[in-house]
């Protein structure tokens, strides 16, 4: 086939994956990239670029960073350059249609879940943290909706209890971009005509933020282990502790679920060697891995040599 005119709008890491399998495929023509305006970072809020502008920068490629997709000027730049398909993986905004209407075979986006289940911004985390056992990427051909448009091609993975949001995260990107590139051949040359989601079974994925790493001890340790699992990298799950005369932030970054114990719930149950158990409301949670605050993350041995603790301190 001729190479095919791509434009790919994306921003996060997520993103990576596939802009590096088009730019490696002999069919596609990447005319242009497009991300989200630099943004300022660190501690001290200097502007540094997307991770699909970094990329991008470093395999030469044509890069645009409008301050908004409906901005006038951005569509007559996106029409001058007449692709045939734009691809759109974690751009951060939602496309207005006048843009999705210029490429002959229309956009598509790689949405890391099995749409219509977790439309929205946070898809993987959520999905973990619900419990869930499997997941994947749908491919959609967009529409002016949130996540809403007809799916032509779906893959799925399962979700390992060893799995948390980065592990997950980085498996899809790669799902994703494999995807992606087994797809457009056909689905260009109208082997694939894209199904409409179900109107049953629709769930949201809102956006995240830091007070949902808040960790609830009177929820089941099964709940709790998830929001860990789920929360981690960013923005991490997190306790209060009694230390030193203060309340003092932990946050939780491994454990491990303790189906029949109990106990009061946020208390601590085990605090020796190796072992802290605490109390949740069915169940208990053992924590392998977690970070006092101002210090580094370190095995419940580590911290446990450094911090004793009483049997029924109360987290909370």
């Amino acid at each position: 086939m001729n190479r095919l005119p791509v434009i790919f709008m994306g921003s996060a890491e997520l993103a990576c994956a596939s802009l590096q399998a088009l730019h490696r495929a002999e069919f596609i023509e990447l005319r242009a990239v497009v991300t989200q305006p630099d943004k300022p970072k660190g501690r001290d809020l200097k502007l540094g670029p997307t991770p699909v502008g970094v990329l991008a920068e470093t395999l030469g490629l044509a890069l645009h960073k409008p301050r908004r997709a409906r901005d006038p000027e951005f569509i007559e730049l996106i029409r001058a350059l007449r692709p045939e398909l734009i691809v759109v993986v974690a751009y951060g905004q939602i496309l207005p249609q006048t843009l999705l209407d210029i490429p002959r075979h229309g956009c598509l986006n790689v949405h890391t879940s099995i749409l219509p289940k977790y439309r929205g911004a946070a898809p993987i985390q959520w999905a973990i943290v619900e419990g869930e056992t499997e997941t994947g990427v749908s491919l959609m051909r967009m529409d002016a909706g949130l996540d809403t448009g007809p799916v032509i091609a779906e893959a799925r993975t399962p979700i390992h209890e060893e799995d948390d949001a980065q592990t997950l995260h980085d498996r899809l990107a790669g799902l994703g971009a494999d995807r992606l590139l087994q797809t457009i051949p056909d689905y260009i040359a109208g082997r694939i005509q894209p199904v409409d989601q179900p109107a049953e079974g629709s769930t949201y994925a809102r956006k995240i933020t830091k007070e949902d790493g808040r960790i609830d001890w009177s929820r089941p340790a099964r709940a709790i282990f998830n929001q860990i699992r789920g929360f981690n990298p960013w923005p991490g799950a997190f306790t209060h502790l009694s230390m030193g005369g203060r309340s003092r932030l932990l946050k939780v970054w491994r454990g491990q679920v303790e189906e029949t114990a109990s106990g009061q719930p946020g208390g601590i149950m085990a605090a020796g060697g190796e072992d802290l158990v605490v109390a949740c409301g069915s169940g208990a949670l053992r924590i392998l891995e977690l970070q006092p605050e101002g210090s580094r993350r370190m095995s419940a041995r580590e911290f446990l040599s450094g911090h004793p603790l009483p049997t029924g301190t109360a987290l909370g």
